[in-house]
């Protein structure tokens, strides 16, 4: 029974490394890996704890140096726009597709956030997970990551982290100012997803019906002018409505006809995208399409095209019967269009059932 209880005081905590793990990897994959990681030596070396400092500041102590470990041997992950300049919506090559290894990740919000956390939490968390800051992130020395996300995320005290890393506050101090210089360089601008913002939820459910129509003129008419386009794991992205409508209308053009399942990922608003089987029954798994929102238009849109393991870390089904699709959208967008929450918003069941 002891037992038992040293797992769950543990367990309690895992939601927060996650968020914490996935901050310093990048990968939501690899936070799961690392908190399993952290939460197993906690259980193994609970006896010589014995209380002599915060369990919460011992489990990020061991959560740090698992991550800063896994961090030695790892490539930089990145997200399309790091690599070169963007492309010509024209073009009919997306490039040969490049490891995971080397991209940013998209996590689950539920993944992070305990069930009935407070609101202001909720915000707070999805503010500091949005994918533009999670890749400048990547740009820092593991160490000066550690310690910008536990000062300036967690709020943590320049005396607590210095003793978590074993160093001086003076150090702490001087990290910091260089990590947030590298930060305020990087473009990190985007608006998390806020349940009570009715613009935000009209601009959703637009999105939707233009998507599902494949109107590019409607589609278009919602993004920034210097919006991008991506598709890790493929290389190729775009900058501007022009070059994106471009594609669209073009080697993208396949994906007329999809359907949408709301979902939502680091903080943002995002959707399982589903195109026409090939064998013409239903629709398969395409895309997780996550939207970077600002100043009530899109910004960005990023098409994780991984879906054999992303679509089961969002529960997402793995098909879409024939049933399934314009008949459920009316009640979707009903959904976005009345502040459903994120639980009302789940992902649609195999067969359409509820």
């Amino acid at each position: 029974m002891e037992d038992v209880a040293i797992e769950q005081r543990l367990e309690a905590y895992r939601p927060e490394l996650t968020g914490y793990c996935y901050r310093m990897l990048g990968s939501a994959f690899e936070a799961e890996d690392a908190v399993q990681d952290t939460l197993v030596r906690a259980w193994r070396g609970y006896d010589r704890f014995e209380g002599r400092a915060a369990l919460r500041s011992w489990l990020y102590r061991i959560a740090t140096n698992v991550c800063l470990t896994m961090l030695d041997s790892a490539q930089r992950r990145v997200r399309p726009m790091d690599l070169g300049p963007a492309g010509s919506g024209r073009s009919t090559d997306p490039g040969e597709p490049r490891p995971d290894e080397i991209w940013v990740g998209p996590v689950p919000d539920s993944r992070l956030l305990p069930e009935g956390a407070d609101p202001a939490a909720v915000v707070a968390e999805r503010e500091s997970v949005r994918l533009a800051f999670i890749a400048a992130l990547q740009h820092l020395p593991p160490r000066q990551r550690a310690v910008l996300i536990l000062r300036e995320v967690l709020a943590w005290s320049a005396q607590e982290v210095a003793e978590l890393l074993d160093t001086s506050v003076a150090s702490v101090t001087s990290a910091l100012q260089r990590a947030r210089a590298t930060i305020a360089a990087a473009d990190t601008t985007a608006d998390p997803r806020t349940p009570l913002d009715e613009e935000q939820r009209a601009l959703l459910a637009r999105y939707v019906s233009a998507f599902e129509a494949y109107d590019l003129t409607a589609l278009t008419a919602l993004l920034h002018d210097d919006a991008t386009l991506s598709m890790p794991p493929l290389p190729l992205w775009f900058r501007g409505t022009g070059d994106i409508t471009a594609w669209m209308a073009g080697t993208g053009s396949g994906c007329r006809g999809s359907r949408l399942v709301p979902v939502t990922a680091n903080g943002m608003p995002a959707f399982g995208q589903y195109r026409r089987s090939a064998g013409g029954t239903g629709h398969d798994p395409w895309a997780l399409i996550v939207l970077e929102i600002s100043a009530g238009r899109i910004a960005g849109v990023t098409n994780f095209l991984d879906t054999a393991r992303l679509f089961p870390l969002f529960g997402l089904p793995p098909h879409l019967g024939q049933d399934v699709g314009q008949a459920d959208q009316p009640q979707q967008l009903g959904q976005l269009r009345a502040g459903a929450t994120d639980d009302e918003l789940a992902p649609v069941p195999p067969g359409g059932q509820a």
